[in-house]
């Protein structure tokens, strides 16, 4: 379990303090707003794309679902910059799922590749986008197929997020009493099929569905930590705010531990994170009046 008084420290560090704080544990860029971050994402990915071009060599990706502000600057830049995606081969990390661990019917706004299909792959003009071969899409009929395919080859790049519980794709924390999990069970995990957790539906719902849980999908099928980690490089970026700012700040300076899975990043070679203002912040940094009666007073 995080230490509560541990917790209290590391949220109150001001968010201009982050990035050259001596504690932590993993490279953090912080951006202005979200379009800002869109921009940086982009960027961040064609510039490693580029090199692979001009070598001729195929480049391995993992990608995420959205959001469109990553994708719309993507597509814009590889239009305007005539960057060639042909040799990129993309590994899907996650995809929801009905109650009947059934994938979504096309059109449905939970549907992953519905939209990327609209806002990755066809945003981009034919003569530049990924062929259509080269997309694989994770479902609940391959998932061992697709551990198998990541396990064989390189992998360039997983590019991503992170959840409320510092969940990258939906490795989340076990909430499960009775199916409890340890880090080494987490860092070994490989795709499969699952329940999304309660706080996992409550936070998305909140981000899209005005916290109309009942229009979220119940369940989701994922690839591991072990494949979304396996990659060069890592970069994950957020610019959802409040929801997000509890599990950076673990992330950055607590020792790994399951209860949330993004602290395994601090293992990675080359991992970063690229957060917005917003999201590197906390409530508890801008009350010093909490102060008056003592961090450990308060969580003894």
């Amino acid at each position: 379990m995080i230490d509560l008084n541990e917790l209290y420290k590391w949220c109150s560090i001001p968010a201009d303090k982050l990035i050259n704080h001596p504690d932590i544990k993993i490279p953090l860029r912080i951006v202005e707003n979200p379009s800002e971050l869109g921009l940086v994402m982009a960027s961040d990915l064609l510039d490693d794309i580029k090199p692979a071009n001009e070598e001729g060599r195929t480049y391995r990706l993992i990608v995420p679902c959205g959001p469109k502000e990553w994708y719309i600057p993507f597509a814009s830049m590889v239009n305007e910059e005539k960057i060639s995606l042909r040799n990129v081969v993309c590994f899907h990390m996650d995809e929801n799922l009905d109650w009947e661990a059934k994938l979504l019917p096309p059109g449905d706004p939970g549907n992953f590749r519905t939209f990327m299909e609209a806002n990755f792959y066809n945003a981009v003009l034919p003569e530049l986008r990924v062929k259509e071969e080269n997309r694989h899409y994770l479902t609940p009929d391959n998932v061992n197929e697709m551990s198998r395919m990541i396990e064989e080859t390189e992998i360039d790049y997983t590019l991503g997020g992170w959840g409320q519980d510092g969940h990258v794709a939906f490795n989340q924390a076990r909430r499960n009493p009775y199916a409890q999990i340890t880090v080494e069970d987490l860092r070994n995990s490989t795709a499969r099929v699952q329940e999304n957790n309660a706080d996992t539906i409550l936070a998305l719902s909140q981000r899209g569905f005005g916290t109309a849980w009942q229009f979220m999908p119940p369940m989701s099928v994922t690839l591991g930590i072990k494949e979304c980690f396996k990659a060069k490089k890592i970069r994950v970026y957020s610019a959802t705010g409040a929801w997000k700012q509890t599990a950076l700040r673990i992330a950055l300076f607590s020792e790994i531990t399951a209860e949330y899975p993004m602290t395994l990043l601090q293992e990675h070679p080359d991992a970063r994170i690229t957060a917005t203002a917003e999201t590197a912040g906390h409530p508890v940094s801008e009350h010093p009046e909490w102060e008056f009666r003592g961090v450990s007073k308060i969580f003894q």
